[in-house]
């Protein structure tokens, strides 16, 4: 498919009801309100295409921002390409889940996860947390940096009810990923989380929730599929 008939077809996908949905979510700027799952009736037909994603991108659409995810091949992603796609995300839908799970699967997810979660900029570092929550998801336990890993959790129960709101929330997410997929921290992933006790996000008027954070890793443990990997972040 060419970049005007993708756009096309996106288009007429978009709902009302959807957009209500993404607007009490926090979605700015311009999106048609496109259900994922519609999306991927149209990314079955393309797959993966590299140029197109960025091209797709670039137009600023929330809903095609995230199909431009959809299908990005995110090995031939350059660092500079992520941090313009991280920099430019619309909203935390974007950055936190197209752009994250694209820089995780890239060369350059912990390198970015890192610089990322520093950022003084709420949606950049939100980013950065939701990055390295998928690497955790994704790479072999010898690949990843315990004492990095265990740095973080502390860093986490410093300074988590200070921060904002998504990174409040992500850096949640991150306890909920050590405890699930890196089982060398997953006691300590629940210490941090009995520590800090209960989250408090401003979700907006929506009806979603702040995981608890050892209730849902003990969920994933019941199910046997603690320390699990996975064959992609993206969803």
């Amino acid at each position: 498919m060419t970049f005007a008939e993708v756009m096309t077809a996106l288009q007429k996908l978009g709902n009302e009801q959807t957009r209500k949905t993404w607007t009490n979510h926090g979605a700015k700027g311009e999106f048609w309100g496109v259900k994922i799952g519609d999306m991927k009736v149209i990314q079955k037909k393309i797959k993966h295409n590299h140029e197109l994603a960025l091209a797709l991108y670039d137009t600023g659409n929330s809903d095609v921002m995230y199909f431009a995810g959809l299908i990005s091949e995110p090995k031939k992603m350059s660092k500079a390409q992520l941090q313009h796609w991280v920099e430019t995300a619309t909203w935390h839908m974007v950055s936190e889940y197209t752009v994250a799970c694209t820089a995780a699967e890239s060369n350059f997810g912990r390198e970015l996860a890192m610089e990322w979660i520093d950022s003084e900029d709420e949606q950049i570092a939100a980013a950065g947390w939701s990055t390295y929550s998928n690497l955790l998801a994704l790479l072999p336990d010898e690949e990843l940096d315990g004492k990095e890993i265990k740095s973080l959790l502390q860093r986490i129960g410093k300074s988590i009810h200070t921060q904002s709101d998504r990174v409040k929330y992500t850096m949640n997410l991150f306890l909920i990923s050590v405890g699930a997929y890196y089982l060398p921290l997953n006691e300590e992933a629940k210490k941090v989380a009995k520590a800090i006790g209960k989250v408090s996000v401003n979700m907006g008027g929506t009806a979603c929730k702040v995981p608890e954070v050892i209730p849902y890793i003990e969920k994933i443990e019941a199910m046997g599929k603690a320390g699990k990997k996975k064959k992609t972040v993206f969803c």
